[in-house]
């Protein structure tokens, strides 16, 4: 575990906010020092952790599966998703995203997550050419290694399956299953003495709610917060917490990742606009993809 902050990334502006703040953080008798038990990190997953362009990678899994469906019933191809599955039609698939999932209802989830784990090791981003299980961001992972080398505690808040996000971030980042936080399938015990199984597809919680989900598991709020979209301001905005004169009651920060890369990911802004309206007028520190990182993806 690297106790320094190097792999993927430039020095440049967003390393030092990084190295500063953990530095202050973690260095006994520091103004700003915080015992390792109130040090928490919490990341957003899709866009953050991992490319989400043309589709997320948890879509593309779905997606392939059906694919995979279609293939053995030719009764389905006629049919939506299936049929834009099997046309490989990204866009109109995952238009019906909910019916795609909801179709592997009853699926046990110690064999979905085996599965996810069999399509991270084998299959390939469909544009970029990067094989899923080297798809993390190297910086990102880089950093994760470096909080928990200063005693931080990180947590993944998925707005997605969180049996999907848990296998993956334990594959791509090293981060345990009990840290990876989301409530997007519905579950259910069989009276067998052995299996949980998917019930039904439940959605992801609205952005709103994400803080207090992300207190309900922790109880407590981080001090670091990374996401990097619209829906991640309410967890940045949660982070840190607040005294009664509505100034920052804990030393924290937040930080925004921005896809500004054409040549080595995507260069976007949609469904970043008020997010990073948010990052120019609260001080938040972005992470300019192109600027701060020498390298997107691979592993640490």
């Amino acid at each position: 575990m690297s106790s320094t902050l190097s792999k993927g990334w430039r020095h440049g502006t967003a390393w030092l906010a990084v190295t500063g703040f953990v530095t202050r953080v973690a260095t006994a008798g520091s103004r700003d020092f915080v015992p390792p038990e109130e040090r928490i990190a919490v990341l957003d997953d899709d866009g953050t952790l991992w490319t989400e362009r043309p589709v997320s990678m948890r879509h593309d899994f779905i997606l392939r599966r059906l694919v995979e469906r279609a293939k053995r019933d030719q009764a389905l191809r006629g049919r939506l998703p299936w049929r834009a599955s099997a046309e490989v039609d990204l866009a109109k698939a995952s238009a019906y995203l909910a019916e795609a999932v909801a179709s592997f209802d009853e699926q046990d989830a110690e064999s979905y997550a085996e599965q996810v784990a069999w399509f991270l090791a084998a299959e390939a981003h469909p544009e970029l050419r990067v094989p899923y299980a080297h798809a993390a961001y190297l910086p990102m992972a880089s950093l994760i290694e470096y909080l928990e080398a200063h005693a931080f505690t990180v947590y993944v808040l998925t707005a997605g399956d969180r049996d999907f996000a848990r296998p993956a971030a334990a594959r791509l980042y090293g981060v345990p299953p009990e840290r990876v936080i989301g409530d997007a399938a519905g579950l259910r015990y069989r009276d067998d003495g052995a299996t949980i199984a998917h019930e039904e597809y439940a959605g992801g919680a609205e952005a709103a709610a994400r803080p207090a989900v992300f207190w309900s598991r922790v109880g407590r709020r981080p001090i670091l917060a990374i996401g990097n979209s619209n829906a991640d301001i309410p967890l940045l905005r949660f982070a840190g917490g607040q005294s009664t004169g509505g100034q920052s009651g804990r030393p924290v920060l937040r930080m925004l990742v921005v896809h500004d890369d054409a040549e080595r990911e995507y260069a976007y802004t949609d469904g970043a606009e008020d997010a990073l309206a948010h990052a120019n007028t609260e001080g938040w520190t972005q992470i300019s993809m192109r600027e701060d990182w020498s390298a997107v993806f691979g592993r640490p």
